[in-house]
């Protein structure tokens, strides 16, 4: 419970709990504010109203049996939570993976990162406070990547696609040929966000010195992702450390200057047609082949310990795994990105009006099945 004596509320102040039901949260998430009229004077982000207990769960499961559970962490990036922990588990269990399964990893983790980022930028604009039209925009090109999903995986979302030694199952005849089609045309459409936001006078004055990450701050305090890029700090793990195949794609890495709001969001934009460039090389470059390696059928690694990490659309996201040689693992830790860049959010919260801590906390784009685990 937390009440005014906790905050230290004075005469002239007000305590005032948004959520955890308020729609501009994205999830069951509360702030406690204090303020002094409209101005926030502290915050408390509190969580937890969605704990699952996941990584004590998966000690129970097989290693096989833990990969849908990664699936409803982030619910809007399900491939990527995949890869992390498959990453981690061939690692310990020094698994190899065929070619043309490394790209299809790499072609559904882009087309997750463009449908994570299309929900963020979608729903900031709500946030913001006037525009609908982003949303249905951003779901219309969401769809479509949805549908590939459906036609490779059989299922739209928690596809549990990404698998040990490879992926389920290789893509449908005329796949490749309908994500090329959608690479070509996306550029057009992030066109039409941008015009609809970007070069919004209302929408910048919203957000263009709304919620300032200095750099120092934000490494100090581990943030990562689109967060930190917007801050000017040029870290993406597939550039500094490259896992899968990665090495191979020549794309840039967006930063912002200011750290703001806005910049979050342009950061976001940016990343949209960083990952159509390496779509675009990937479709092209993609060989036939195995889409599965050779491995046990049971999953049992040795007995030790393996960490792999990628950059999830929200950030860093990391999984350690410990192996004491049975069938299920030992230790299952998750670095949820999410959960680690809201320690931030009362910094960038405090000395602005109320409005504007939905704006801030809407820059974040957290998924409380990741923050809460």
């Amino acid at each position: 419970m937390i009440d005014s004596a906790v905050l230290g509320v004075g005469d002239r102040e007000i305590v005032l709990n948004m959520g955890p039901q308020h729609p501009s949260t994205h999830g069951v998430f509360r702030l406690v504010l204090r303020l002094d009229g409209e101005t926030v004077v502290d915050v408390v982000p509190v969580m937890g109203y969605l704990h699952r207990s996941t990584e004590k769960l998966a000690e129970s499961k097989t290693y096989l049996q833990c990969i849908p559970m990664t699936d409803r962490l982030d619910y809007l990036a399900p491939m990527s939570n995949n890869l992390a922990y498959v990453l981690a588990v061939e690692k310990l269990a020094g698994l190899e993976v065929p070619e043309r399964a490394q790209y299809l990893r790499v072609i559904m983790c882009e087309f997750q990162r463009i449908a994570s980022h299309l929900i963020a930028i979608g729903t900031f604009g709500l946030d913001v406070g006037t525009w609908f039209t982003p949303l249905i925009y951003a779901f219309r090109e969401r769809e479509k990547i949805l549908d590939l999903f459906s036609m490779a995986a059989g299922v739209r979302m928690n596809p549990s696609y990404i698998r040990f030694n490879g992926v389920a199952r290789d893509v449908p005849d005329g796949w490749v040929e309908m994500a090329t089609q959608f690479v070509e045309e996306f550029p057009s459409k992030i066109d039409e966000y941008e015009a609809l936001l970007t070069h919004n006078e209302i929408f910048q004055m919203r957000t263009k010195g709304i919620g300032v990450l200095p750099a120092d701050l934000a490494v100090a305090n581990s943030v990562t992702g689109p967060i930190l890029r917007a801050s000017g700090v040029k870290y993406d793990i597939r550039k500094v450390e490259p896992y899968s195949i990665y090495d191979r794609f020549e794309f840039d890495v967006p930063t912002g200057e200011n750290g703001d709001c806005f910049d979050r969001y342009l950061v976001r934009v940016r990343e949209m047609r960083e990952s159509t460039k390496i779509l675009r090389q990937a479709l092209r470059d993609i060989p036939p082949g195995e889409t599965k390696g050779r491995g046990p059928k049971q999953m049992k690694p040795p007995k030790g310990a393996a960490y792999a990490r990628i950059e999830a659309p929200k950030g860093e996201l990391g999984w350690y795994v410990v192996s004491n040689g049975g069938v299920e693992p030992y230790r299952f830790k998750i670095r949820a990105p999410s959960f680690i860049n809201l320690n931030v959010l009362k910094e960038l919260t405090i000395g602005h009006r109320v409005a504007d801590a939905v704006v801030i906390l809407g820059s974040f784009d957290i998924v409380m099945g990741e923050v809460d685990r």
